[in-house]
């Protein structure tokens, strides 16, 4: 039996990785954020079909009296629960500390009451801070310059404890700068298409920091590979496209594919703060390719351009695009 609990399965990446999983014949049990409005997130606008043959749980990774109960019957756990809006942060740092830290131990906890095979943390490249060498490999030094990247390293630091102390068998899948359909407006590739299908002009904090960007079916590939490797066990392990592109020739690229005019409109609010910003991300995945025998598929400036591509399609559907709003600062 492959039955999997998927927290976050609301979300931008496991909505894909939700759908991912049926696809490969996996048994899914997929927690989403509860609220009084009865929505899934994400979830409700995949396939009827797919979506009818997942398990959809509500609740709250802060509760561990509700995690208790949450594993049982899985043999395996795809942790992506998780605050992830960096600006916010700056706002409510504490929710940051209860839900990515406190959760994760909750979770934890709970699959070893459980018995649980594989259990897959999902990290962020943001706990490298900006690279002090590049490629970044698995053993750059950790910096937190945002309590978002700080929640970040304590729970991973948390979760590996669990394997060192209590033999859980535990793999860390760090995913660098993701993206594609349905991601939140608070990421930079979907704010600038936003920004754009209503005008030129696009507000836009730093220009000059780089990032690895990646393909989200790329990603959950990677998660789905992490799942099944043994070899995996207590490591550590990038997911990265060893490409790098600046933000402003990132945004010049989709102006491109979208025969847009490209005005840049620097706004104060979504500036970080100085010693927040981490200047440049770029990827080693070299051990993703040796542990995990995986390696993207939408690899440099093509492939960056291929997946923007379905980004851009995905976003100016009408239907989707109403979902988003392009006259806010979206944290």
């Amino acid at each position: 039996m492959k039955k999997v609990l998927l927290t976050g399965a609301d979300g931008f990446i496991g909505s894909h990785l939700a759908e991912n999983l049926v696809a490969e014949g996996y048994d899914v049990r997929a927690l989403v954020q509860y609220n009084s409005f009865g929505t899934w997130g994400w979830l409700d606008s995949i396939d009827p079909q797919t979506l009818g043959q997942i398990e959809i749980i509500p609740g709250d990774i802060r509760d561990p009296y509700f995690c208790t109960s949450l594993m049982k019957g899985c043999n395996r756990v795809l942790h992506l629960a998780a605050l992830i809006a960096i600006p916010y942060s700056y706002t409510a740092p504490q929710n940051y500390i209860d839900t990515n830290i406190s959760g994760t131990c909750n979770l934890m906890n709970s699959a070893l009451n459980n018995g649980i095979e594989k259990f897959i943390q999902t990290s962020t490249s943001e706990v490298y801070g900006t690279a002090q060498y590049v490629p970044i490999d698995e053993i750059h030094p950790l910096a937190g310059q945002s309590p978002y990247a700080a929640s970040k390293i304590g729970s991973d630091q948390l979760a590996l404890s669990f394997h060192n102390s209590f033999d859980l068998p535990l793999t860390v899948i760090r995913p660098f700068n993701t993206y594609g359909p349905r991601q939140s407006a608070r990421a930079v590739i979907p704010s600038i298409i936003i920004q754009l299908a209503k005008r030129n002009e696009v507000s836009i904090g730093g220009l000059t920091p780089t990032r690895d960007f990646n393909f989200v079916s790329d990603i959950t590939r990677g998660f789905i590979a992490g799942l099944e490797a043994e070899e995996a066990l207590g490591e550590v392990i990038n997911l990265g496209s060893n490409y790098e592109i600046s933000i402003e020739d990132t945004a010049k690229l989709i102006a491109e594919l979208m025969n847009k005019e490209l005005e840049f409109n620097q706004s104060d609010e979504r500036i970080r703060p100085k010693n927040s910003e981490v200047e440049r991300l770029f990827s080693s995945n070299e051990k993703a390719k040796t542990l995990l025998k995986w390696e993207p598929e939408y690899q440099g400036v093509e492939g960056l351009k291929k997946g923007l591509i379905e980004t851009i399609n995905w976003f100016l559907i009408e239907e989707n695009l109403k979902l988003y709003k392009s006259n806010i600062y979206n944290k």
